[in-house]
């Protein structure tokens, strides 16, 4: 078996463990079948029902968990997928290594219902928009457990840096993930999440070890479950899952919050792209134009929690929703110390992964 295949093989059967309304490994030539490739439990399978339902068009669903799990996937080319929603940096890298095409926006005049803002901050990634039609949106923070952290004397987060206190032993959840604990720790230094210095990356490392001791788990969908159990006091965490978790804990005595870290933060926009191999670029522009419908945005909010660019979403949300400000924050006030994360190519690629491998066996 090559490694190729393996790689292939591997990011499948971890795809198929997740939820999803359909699951496949291959592609068969059924020319009225869209061949999507998606986060868990980041869409309503009612909304794909829907979308079958009025088009016609059979959806296969499977599933990934991060983005460097996805992008070896689609960069062999062995499995062919039509849309694809990987993350702001990952899109950047995807189109720069020519493995995406451009989407033809007479096949999605919904793009209109997004945000002149959103459009605005996609150019970070993708300039002018050739590339990625924005899905959701948001920032990383600290949720943290009111009770819990009473009991151990230590006051409530407002910086990167209260996650280093020594009375948070075993209590900490961080990311399992390069980027999201190197951004935590950069931040807290007072460097960009985007920084290519090594003294800077360094530095990032060592601060990781020494934050080891305190790290219950390095995880990343488990964080919120986790926070749900009271199983940890903080945990870092993406700001779409708070309102799923307000929602499990209703009714309960457990008291928890979101802060966004004062050091600044990052900030995330996630995007539906056409692979370049895509069978069916034609039904892929269909799906994310159907996606973009405010009723179909506003309908998959709901249920993912997911903070949505879709302004015309926005007008049929309740406004409790609109009022949580961790789940939509002022987009100019963040902006102010708030990155996104840039794809820097690959030789910063193995800086940031080299160091991270020495955190992780350290």
């Amino acid at each position: 078996m090559s490694a190729a295949l393996a790689l292939i093989l591997a990011g499948l059967i971890a795809v198929s463990a997740g939820c999803g309304k359909k699951s496949s490994n291959a592609y068969t030539g059924d020319n009225n079948t869209l061949y999507v490739y998606n986060w868990g439990e980041y869409i309503d399978p009612d909304v794909i029902n829907m979308f079958e339902e009025e088009t016609g068009i059979n959806v296969v669903y499977d599933l990934f968990e991060t983005n460097e799990e996805m992008y070896p996937v689609i960069a062999a080319g062995g499995v062919i997928y039509d849309a694809v929603c990987p993350s702001d940096y990952m899109i950047k890298k995807m189109w720069q290594n020519d493995l995406l095409r451009p989407i033809d926006y007479n096949n999605v005049p919904n793009i209109t219902e997004i945000g002149e803002d959103f459009i605005t901050m996609e150019d970070a990634y993708d300039p002018g928009g050739r590339y990625s039609v924005p899905y959701t949106w948001g920032t990383v923070g600290i949720l943290y457990n009111k009770r819990m952290l009473d009991e151990l004397g230590v006051p409530y987060p407002t910086k990167w840096a209260d996650l280093w206190d020594p009375r948070l032993k075993d209590e900490i959840l961080m990311q399992d993930s390069v980027r999201d604990a190197f951004m935590v720790a950069l931040k807290k230094d007072g460097h960009s999440l985007n920084s290519t210095n090594d003294q800077e990356l360094d530095q990032a490392m060592n601060d990781l070890i020494a934050q080891k001791p305190l790290v219950q788990a390095y995880v990343v969908d488990q964080v919120r479950d986790k926070m749900i159990g009271e199983e940890a006091a903080v945990g870092v965490i993406y700001s779409g899952e708070i309102l799923y978790v307000q929602g499990e804990l209703e009714g309960t005595d457990v008291d928890v919050e979101y802060v966004i870290p004062e050091e600044g933060t990052n900030l995330w926009m996630d995007g539906w792209v056409i692979p370049k191999n895509a069978a069916h670029p034609a039904l892929a522009e269909k799906w994310i134009n159907f996606l973009c419908r405010p009723d179909v945005a506003a309908k998959n909010f709901e249920y993912i929690t997911y903070s949505t660019p879709n302004k015309g979403a926005e007008k049929l949300l309740d406004a409790s929703y609109l009022e949580n400000k961790a789940v939509f924050p002022d987009t100019k006030a963040l902006l102010k110390n708030s990155e996104f994360y840039d794809y820097m190519g690959p030789q910063i690629d193995r800086k940031y992964n080299d160091r991270w491998k020495t955190v992780k066996s350290s």
